[in-house]
């Protein structure tokens, strides 16, 4: 997927900043080039995916940079396309096979138990960061 950003050029005293028009709230910053910039909204178009997929919502598709181009918002921006891998999109579950110490196991199925949740549940939620 390549989603356009629009990056407001720095200086010496501001930073670059950086819009990403078609994913809503979706910005980011850098300090020291455009190429920070670019990076630094790569980052940003996926973590604001994977917390948008974790609160339940959809995924706007990327339009055109010539979509957004136009609009006086972003007059005398930059534009750039930023690829994001489509697998950060998959949810579809997946068989594991972990081993753990027989002690951590229980420790774990009690704490999964107590929040009423699977064990998969409760690691899955471990692993996005959200207290079960």
């Amino acid at each position: 997927m390549k989603y356009p950003i629009a990056i407001e050029p720095g200086d010496a005293i501001h930073a670059w900043s950086v819009v990403v028009p078609d994913l809503p709230g979706c910005f980011s910053a850098a300090d020291n080039s455009i190429d920070e910039a670019i990076e630094n909204a790569r980052e940003a178009i996926e973590a604001w995916i994977e917390t948008t997929l974790d609160d339940g919502g959809a995924i706007p598709a990327p339009s055109s940079v010539s979509a957004h181009r136009e609009n006086p918002e972003f007059a005398g921006w930059i534009w750039a396309v930023v690829e994001v891998d489509p697998a950060i999109l998959d949810d579809k579950a997946e068989r594991v096979n972990i081993t753990l110490p027989r002690r951590v196991l229980r420790r774990l199925d009690e704490r999964a138990h107590a929040a009423g949740q699977s064990r998969s549940g409760f690691i899955a939620h471990l692993a996005i960061g959200k207290t079960p």
